[in-house]
């Protein structure tokens, strides 16, 4: 059941696979499988659409409950650029209705399979077709640096059947009930919506397209406007529950709550609503939304930004020092809960050397420990700090 909500929470907003399993949908569902993902869509709940290639192993998706696709899914236009592959097969598409691999090689024929299969990540990247299963796409993030020429990689990047993503827009919907389903979705999402919202969403029409959908609910009493977030602009909705859970956030903790999450997770507002703040030496670098980043927020607030290669950290003013700085820097033992990676070797700190860096005995405090490269932690020493904080 949470898996349902969290979903629903990020439904329709472009987002990196890799981050989605690995970080973003840990980070609300405990003990989450990949394999939940596949059972959905199995079973015709869950769909996936394409929304950019990030190099030749990962790209942005959108998740859609299939119920709902059809309010929030507009059919793509057909380019004129197509290539003759690509037509064979939207074309076979369009009249065998979802396929096999074998089925869509045997289509686009004399082509051979290497060609076919690059032609289909196009078109699912473009956003025009899917499947029904999610091996594909996790597939891609093992795929080999050098493949044999003329070979596909493995039938994991073919599994499940294939189909058109225009068959999952529903017919005679007309723009006031997509732009009325549209803003639900975002006010659940975001908890307060304005134009800098948008940023990073794939809304047609953009704030311009839902505007009205959310006057017209402010003035039927069903969301207030307000000034609820200063730097977000005059035009800001939300649900009255969202207004309560914001000032109930002034409150402060006894003790600095740290979480970890994606840069690209919607729940970091730093990059998309907010702006990112200064690090503590701005010549270090500035922090992006980068598929594989990771951001910790200290109450709420900006604390260490790590980047895609875990290899280089920034800090900034809301990380503290002493204890507080303790605190964040155990938040990046969240890193190695992806299974996948079997420790963190930090290299760099706002530029300079991890090991003469001020901040490493906050680091060190944490479980990291120093070798040749940097301050490292593996799974063993985090597990070994997360036991002593427990005992405390």
């Amino acid at each position: 059941r949470r898996l349902d909500e969290a979903i629903a929470q990020l439904e329709g907003i472009p987002l990196p696979f890799s981050d989605l399993e690995r970080a973003i949908l840990p980070a609300r569902v405990r003990d989450f499988d990949p394999r939940l993902l596949d059972e959905r869509g199995a079973m015709g709940r869950l769909v996936w659409v394409g929304c950019g290639a990030l190099g030749e192993r990962d790209g942005r998706i959108a998740l859609y409950r299939r119920e709902r696709a059809g309010l929030l899914i507009g059919a793509p236009a057909r380019p004129d650029d197509l290539g003759p592959i690509h037509r064979a097969m939207l074309e076979h598409l369009e009249r065998r209705g979802a396929s096999f691999f074998a089925e869509l090689l045997h289509a686009t024929a004399p082509a051979g399979e290497r060609e076919t299969l690059d032609a289909l990540w196009d078109l699912a990247w473009a956003g025009r077709v899917t499947n029904d299963t999610f091996a594909p796409l996790r597939a891609l993030a093992h795929r080999a640096e050098k493949r044999r020429p003329g070979k596909a990689s493995g039938t994991a990047f073919v599994a499940g059947r294939w189909s058109l993503v225009a068959q999952l827009a529903a017919p005679g919907i007309d723009a006031t009930r997509r732009a009325h389903a549209q803003a639900l979705v975002l006010l659940d999402r975001w908890g307060v919506v304005a134009r800098d919202a948008l940023a990073h969403e794939s809304v047609a029409g953009g704030f311009s397209a839902v505007y009205p959908v959310l006057r017209a609910m402010e003035e039927s009493g069903k969301i207030r406007r307000g000034l609820f977030v200063d730097g977000l602009g005059s035009a800001q909705f939300a649900f009255a529950g969202a207004v309560d859970q914001l000032r109930a956030a002034r409150e402060r903790r006894d003790a600095p709550e740290a979480i970890l999450l994606a840069a690209a997770d919607p729940a970091n507002a730093y990059g998309a609503m907010l702006p990112w703040p200064t690090p503590r030496q701005p010549n270090a670098g500035q922090p992006r939304r980068s598929a594989g980043a990771r951001v910790v927020l200290v109450d709420g607030e900006l604390a260490l930004y790590l980047d895609r290669s875990a290899r280089q950290l920034l800090s900034f003013e809301a990380a503290g020092e002493g204890e507080s700085l303790a605190i964040a820097a155990g938040a990046l033992r969240g890193v190695l809960a992806d299974r996948r990676r079997r420790a963190l070797r930090i290299e760099r700190i706002d530029g300079a050397p991890a090991l003469e860096s001020p901040l490493r005995h906050a680091f060190e405090a944490a479980g990291f420990r120093a070798d040749y490269k940097g301050l490292a932690l593996d799974r063993f020493g985090a597990e070994a700090a997360s036991s002593r904080e427990t005992q405390r």
